[in-house]
């Protein structure tokens, strides 16, 4: 899928299972908390694409998530394409195919996926605010590069860094003090996830099941059959999944505010 669609499928999630684990009584966010969750989820989405490179000199090409803040990172996006290249390369088994580039290796894993969020749950803890406030501001730039597409591109990546730096520290300012933010750290780890299962869906898939190898394979690509597989930017990813994603988000959103808005208003009335 693109990258406002997995973006979106993944401020979707984030909202819908806040929603689901407030109905039981399991665990209570504030209005901030569930906003910052959400907008971490959403640019988290983004990041397995950050293993599909463009042109660092000339700024151009790459993934959604690599144009984010310029050529800063498309450097990144380089160097974790290489990277992800020569994991292929070193585990690949002989009936593997051969790869000119790491795009969809190893970042669409799920090792990967665990390990960024366990590493961002730890940076939180260890880090301290600066590390907080790092992670908010690179997520918080996915967000808007991915849930504001269009105008992003307008903007540019100085305003975009711009608005997720001032956005981070502030954010960081009114959350509550002393603690680690173990949430981030999910939040991150699901966006992830969610962002598998969207490339799932379309035919090229993902090595869903690596490290484990499948016969006579080690990066065998779980997708669906050409038949039903959603065609990336096509009218079903663009029009019905992406319509699909913002009315649960809506559906979502209400049910959270939903009953604090009115019980506001029944007190001033």
């Amino acid at each position: 899928m693109m990258g406002p669609s997995h973006a979106l499928s993944g401020a979707a999630v984030w909202l819908a299972g806040s929603w689901a684990v407030e109905q039981y009584d399991l665990y209570h966010q504030t209005p901030l908390e569930i906003a910052v969750g959400t907008a971490v989820c959403a640019g988290a989405a983004l990041l397995p694409d950050l293993d599909m490179s463009g042109r660092v000199i000339s700024g151009q090409g790459g993934a959604t998530v690599a144009n984010t803040f310029g050529r800063a990172s498309l450097f990144v996006a380089e160097v974790l394409e290489k990277a992800s290249h020569a994991v292929y390369t070193l585990t690949r088994m002989r009936h593997d195919p051969d790869r000119a580039n790491g795009h969809r290796t190893l970042t669409h894993t799920i090792p990967f996926t665990v390990g960024v969020g366990a590493l961002t749950t730890w940076g939180c803890a260890a880090g301290g605010k600066w590390a907080v406030i790092g992670i908010l501001f690179l997520m918080l730039g996915l967000a808007l590069r991915g849930l504001f597409h269009t105008w992003a591109q307008r903007a540019g990546w100085i305003l975009i860094t711009a608005v997720s730096a001032a956005a981070a520290y502030g954010t960081y300012l009114v959350l509550p003090a002393n603690r680690g933010y173990p949430l981030l750290g999910l939040a991150v780890g699901v966006g992830c996830f969610v962002h598998l299962l969207g490339d799932v869906i379309t035919s090229a898939g993902v090595p869903l099941l690596w490290p484990l190898p499948t016969g006579r394979r080690m990066w065998r690509m779980i997708g669906v059959p050409n038949a039903v597989a959603v065609s990336v930017g096509g009218k079903v990813e663009t029009i019905v999944l992406r319509g699909g994603f913002t009315l649960i988000c809506l559906a979502a959103a209400a049910g959270l505010v939903g009953p604090t808005l009115l019980e506001i208003l029944t007190i001033r009335i």
